[in-house]
């Protein structure tokens, strides 16, 4: 019998619980992740993935920005309506 493989994600087990991985999806950034372990997995050595780590870096940048934005806008919307 074949063992799963370590990448499946599709798995319903402790992966579930891990911080990380829940930070991740909700970056929208999830599969470049996984592609990234992949990759790693495949090739045991970063610097043949350096297209998946600039992807997800990328993806992770954007919704970094994006969330900033988010956040000054909540920011500015509140010191408007706070009575003076």
């Amino acid at each position: 019998m074949a063992s799963p493989s370590p990448h499946d994600r599709s798995r319903k087990d402790d992966d579930e619980d891990d911080p990380v991985d829940r930070m991740i999806s909700r970056t929208g950034c999830a599969e470049l992740h996984y592609a990234v372990q992949e990759c790693m997995a495949e090739h045991q050595d970063w610097r043949a993935c350096q297209k998946q780590v600039q992807t997800f870096k990328d993806c992770m940048m954007n919704f970094q920005n994006a969330r900033k934005e988010q956040l000054r806008r909540q920011q500015a919307a509140s010191t408007q309506s706070a009575p003076s």
